[in-house]
């Protein structure tokens, strides 16, 4: 499963987040006590910043062709995947596209990347 957001600790259970200032929005797909239905197979809930174990950023991360990078989706074996190296003759050489201004991004078939992972920022 590849991840991009915040995850929150909360009560001994990590939950998809949404930092909200003062508060932190909890993500779930199924209901429960306190969560409200914002569409189907979603549920937030609200809760005070302070009761919060644990807030971070989590990513997935892989190498592709000896490169480094992060992973942004996954589509029927191929992932889509953004270039973290910073060298834009490198993304050039790769065939990346340039998808903003020093962001490459391209797709690369999940049988060809190595250390598929999680990095917390």
């Amino acid at each position: 499963m590849t991840r991009d957001g915040y995850v929150a600790r909360w009560h001994g259970r990590e939950y998809q987040a949404s930092p909200d200032g003062d508060d932190v929005r909890l993500y779930q797909p199924e209901p429960d006590e306190g969560f409200t239905e914002v569409r189907p197979g979603r549920y937030v809930r609200v809760v005070p910043a302070v009761e919060v174990d644990d807030l971070a950023y989590v990513r997935t991360i892989c190498t592709w062709q000896g490169q480094p990078f992060i992973v942004l989706a996954e589509h029927e074996g191929w992932l889509r995947v953004e270039y973290t190296g910073g060298r834009w003759p490198v993304a050039e050489a790769m065939g990346l596209e340039a998808f903003d201004f020093g962001v490459y991004q391209g797709w690369a078939p999940a049988t060809e990347v190595a250390g598929l992972g999680e990095q917390r920022v």
